[in-house]
């Protein structure tokens, strides 16, 4: 399988990995064949890439540190806390607990495996979708920094509700399509406040999860809020989930700008270490993602362009790929892999879409 933006999707091509609103309802299911009608629909919720089988990605499969079917039960969790705060005024957790012992366990047994992002977010799922990505990025991070599993499970129940508190935000500043105004900018930023507020009035919530909803947005140089701190006056586990989320939004597509190339997202990311981010967090972080994802194109220095097959934890920027076009961008009938980790010669100058 690959992924592929939606422009390119022919008539008939089979979808390779589901697509998923905010409720776990299956949108359009692994297997069904593409309908150019399609396009339009999926492009307003927010889908603008699908993942698809064909005979340049046959045999490429995609192996995340986390199933599937756990993400979707995590998002489910994610709704039932949303449902039972707007209906009862009060959270309950337990599920939530139960789905994030689920994704320790899994990451633990999957440690050697790279983490593809390879979810599909639609506009509506986007808050729950970013939710559950930040707290698996951030208990892989945690796990690479010596965190116990005590310790990671009390991050991973922050990481997963850090962003409650827009829950008490009006939906049309969420939604704003537009630029904020100083005002609803100040309004989206007290969601840190609110929802620390909201944690810590649940008996079984830790002191330290509800902290990282409440700093997660802080900056090591001291230029974050809502409280400024600055360096390791913020807690460690809050600026682990301040790294998952940025990477998280920089990866996503939003009503507002295209989502960035995991590369890409990196590179900023370790641009901005010291300034705001914290070193050791930035190197556990970037030790667990996949630079350049399986099933997505890059373009090597040869100017051949090429699929990416498998990561190598150990050199994360030298995949195997398969190549597709060659120099002069002419598609080959007989595709061949490379593996870069042996041909030191060559190196990817970027990703780029296969069509």
């Amino acid at each position: 399988m690959r992924k592929i933006h939606i422009n390119n999707v022919r008539s008939g091509a089979i979808i390779a990995k589901h697509i998923i609103d905010q409720n776990g309802r299956i949108l359009l299911a692994a297997g069904t064949k593409f309908k150019n009608s399609y396009a339009n629909k999926l492009k307003k919720l927010g889908i603008f890439e699908l993942y698809i089988y064909d005979d340049m990605s046959e045999g490429i499969e995609i192996t995340d540190a986390v199933k599937e079917q756990t993400r979707m039960e995590a998002r489910v969790a994610l709704q039932k806390v949303a449902d039972d705060h707007m209906i009862k005024d009060k959270i309950s957790i337990d599920q939530v607990r139960s789905v994030i012992d689920k994704i320790i366990d899994e990451l633990t047994e999957n440690n050697d495996i790279l983490v593809n992002l390879c979810d599909i977010k639609t506009y509506d799922s986007y808050t729950f979708d970013h939710s559950v990505n930040v707290c698996i990025l951030s208990m892989l991070t945690a796990i690479g920094l010596g965190y116990n599993k005590e310790r990671t499970k009390e991050l991973g129940v922050g990481a997963i509700l850090h962003d409650i508190g827009k829950l008490k935000i009006p939906l049309k500043i969420l939604n704003k399509p537009g630029r904020l105004t100083h005002d609803e900018f100040e309004e989206v930023k007290k969601h840190t406040i609110y929802g620390y507020e909201m944690l810590k009035k649940v008996d079984s919530i830790s002191n330290i999860s509800a902290y990282v909803a409440l700093a997660h947005h802080e900056r090591y140089n001291g230029t974050g809020y809502p409280l400024k701190k600055k360096g390791k006056d913020i807690h460690q586990s809050a600026r682990i989930a301040a790294v998952s989320d940025v990477y998280d939004a920089l990866t996503s597509n939003r009503v507002y700008r295209k989502r960035m190339p995991p590369n890409q997202a990196l590179e900023y990311i370790s641009a901005f270490t010291y300034q705001y981010f914290d070193y050791d967090v930035v190197k556990s972080f970037i030790n667990n993602i996949a630079i350049y994802p399986v099933g997505t194109g890059v373009e090597l220095s040869t100017g051949e362009k090429c699929l990416v097959v498998k990561n190598y934890k150990s050199m994360p920027t030298r995949p195997m790929v398969r190549v597709i076009y060659d120099s002069n961008n002419n598609k080959l009938k007989d595709f061949y892999e490379i593996d870069l980790t042996k041909k030191l010669n060559v190196f990817i100058i970027n990703s780029c879409d296969i069509d």
